[in-house]
């Protein structure tokens, strides 16, 4: 079998070349980092979980109109995906005070915003991902101003999409960060939602009892962060609500 073409290899994907022109193939990984990899650790099924809950995530906002990356899952640990130039950025979207947001302003965690609060960073782990204001974003080019309008509209939806889905299965979605890439169709761009969904991507806490069920479970060493991403795959059908983690969960097809 021919060797595979790797094109880029980041802390959680690989993206190698794709079969079909325009394509890549999304691999993964079992690795968990934090604090700009200062701490990782290899966590059991992981890549797979990951995996399939984009997969859920990508093609619910399909079903709503919003445009991404994903053409279809190749198998557990693998997804076809469209290629995209990615815009430098990481785009937050808050609804909650938490994280870097909470220590800047001393905010108690949990703090909700009087609405929605869209925040840029720039793409770059040797820099630790600073935040940047629009006018950086538009001096240096980044984005136009119509982008960042588009951009902010994007993630408005995403996170109209996502508090929903989630406050359906008892689980409030605190903050959560996409990446955009730019697609042409012969001269015309368009903006769609790139890189991953994931609990990797996004804060989640138990409506009732305030648990976490994302990487911060990492970060803080809460427990297991196998089994609070297996939590959020059952709760959301992704696993059969029977299941328990195993290195290798058995997924519904």
């Amino acid at each position: 079998m021919a060797r595979r073409k790797l094109v880029y290899e980041g802390k959680a994907k690989i993206l190698y070349e794709g079969t079909e022109p325009g394509t890549l193939v999304q691999y993964f990984k079992d690795d968990a980092t934090a604090f700009n990899a200062q701490k990782k650790e290899i966590i059991d099924g992981k890549g797979v979980l990951n995996n399939r809950l984009s997969e859920f995530f990508m093609m619910g906002l399909a079903r709503i109109g919003v445009p991404t990356h994903f053409i279809r899952r190749l198998n557990m640990r693998e997804q076809l995906i469209r290629q995209v130039e990615i815009i430098p950025l990481e785009v937050i979207v808050r609804n909650f005070a938490a994280g870097t947001m909470a220590k800047r302003l001393g905010m108690e965690e949990g703090t909700p915003l009087p609405r929605p609060i869209v925040e840029f960073s720039y793409k770059d782990d040797s820099l630790g991902d600073p935040l940047v204001p629009e006018e950086y974003i538009i001096a240096f080019g980044w984005a136009s101003q119509q982008d960042l309008d588009d951009i902010i509209a994007l993630a408005l939806r995403v996170n109209d999409f996502m508090a929903g889905v989630m406050h359906g299965v008892g689980i409030k979605l605190i903050d959560f960060k996409i990446e955009v890439g730019r697609v042409w169709d012969n001269d015309f761009m368009r903006l769609i939602v790139a890189d991953e969904i994931s609990p990797d991507s996004c804060r989640l806490w138990d409506i009732e009892s305030g648990r976490k069920l994302d990487k911060d479970v990492f970060r803080q060493d809460l427990g297991d962060l196998a089994d609070a991403y297996t939590e959020v795959a059952k709760r959301l059908g992704v696993l059969p609500s029977n299941a328990t983690h195993m290195p290798k969960p058995t997924l519904i097809n």
